[in-house]
């Protein structure tokens, strides 16, 4: 059996058995790709130069459409050519790569969620506090942390997975790098490095989980205690995006990883992968869209500047 100094490259699971079904699923592919640059980099575009816009929630939205982007663009494009070429190579170092990147950008989003439930709490518990508590240095330092806490994350996991001595093959069962693939491929039934890194990341998932869902018990009574109607629906809906897009974050990743063995197969997992780095960064552009007439008038005046400066 060929051991990690040995493994020049990676074959990762591919998308279809038949030829056309590839071709399938690289136009599929493709098409959610360049809808979600489309839909983040608009998104970007908008808040970036819409003055209205330079507020802490849309900072933050800023934040989360470029993690998105990093994300869906460490995945997609891979797959994608292998499609295309039907090809299934992927070299050692750009697996290494591949997983440190997806796992940055899945770590930073995750906390970076988790500040924006701590946006919305100040702004309806502690409306009078907010100009204070969320102001441009306090915002630039949380995003910063989030960015930061997920690289730190990235790297420790990163390391301690190729670390490891790989001598079960080198044949991926992803259609990109992820660590319980990999590590599949250990000769080492455990690893106390790796356990205890996983432990400590579980531990501060739970925490920013936890630290969510006081948040929005808080944000609940205290928009139910509103006197006006037209107050508590403005207040619900600049939550119900966020939720939207923190469910589908949570319910899609604790399926991949957490699910039943019985409910685990090949192509089980990749269609759960797929819905988790792929389908999840496409859509959270058109959640945050929906019913925000902010981000609608930024997106149409964004769109009417590109279309005059057509020859």
């Amino acid at each position: 059996m060929p051991n990690s100094s040995s493994i020049s490259e990676f074959l990762l699971l591919p998308l279809a058995d038949t030829r056309q079904l590839q071709l399938l699923h690289f136009w599929l592919l493709l098409g959610i790709y360049l809808a979600a640059l489309l839909g983040n980099g608009l998104i970007s575009t908008a808040v970036a130069c819409d003055r209205r816009l330079h507020t802490p929630m849309y900072f933050f939205l800023l934040n989360l459409a470029l993690l998105d982007l990093g994300c869906i663009s460490t995945t997609l494009p891979k797959a994608v050519a292998n499609a295309l070429w039907d090809t299934r190579a992927i070299s050692y170092a750009g697996c290494a790569a591949q997983l440190f990147f997806f796992l940055f950008f899945m770590s930073a989003e995750y906390y970076l969620l988790t500040i924006m439930s701590y946006d919305r709490y100040v702004a309806i518990c502690k409306p009078l506090h907010y100009g204070t508590l969320m102001d441009s240095r306090a915002c630039a330092t949380m995003a910063a942390a989030a960015w930061g806490a997920g690289l730190l994350n990235s790297l420790l996991h990163t390391a301690s997975t190729f670390s490891l001595p790989l001598c079960q093959g080198n044949v991926v069962n992803q259609f990109f790098c992820e660590i319980p693939q990999i590590l599949k491929l250990s000769c080492s039934e455990s690893n106390l490095r790796e356990v205890v890194f996983t432990i400590f990341s579980i531990s501060l998932g739970f925490g920013c989980f936890f630290f969510m869902v006081v948040s929005y018990v808080q944000i609940f009574m205290a928009v139910l205690m509103m006197p006006s109607e037209q107050g508590r629906h403005k207040a619900f809906s600049t939550c119900l995006p966020h939720l939207a897009v923190v469910s589908l974050f949570l319910i899609t990743a604790v399926f991949a990883y957490l699910k039943p063995p019985s409910l685990s197969s090949p192509s089980m997992n990749l269609t759960v992968a797929v819905l988790y780095s792929v389908v999840r960064p496409a859509l959270n552009p058109i959640i945050y869209s929906m019913r925000n007439r902010e981000i609608i008038h930024a997106l149409s005046k964004v769109l009417q500047h590109a279309l005059f400066q057509l020859p």
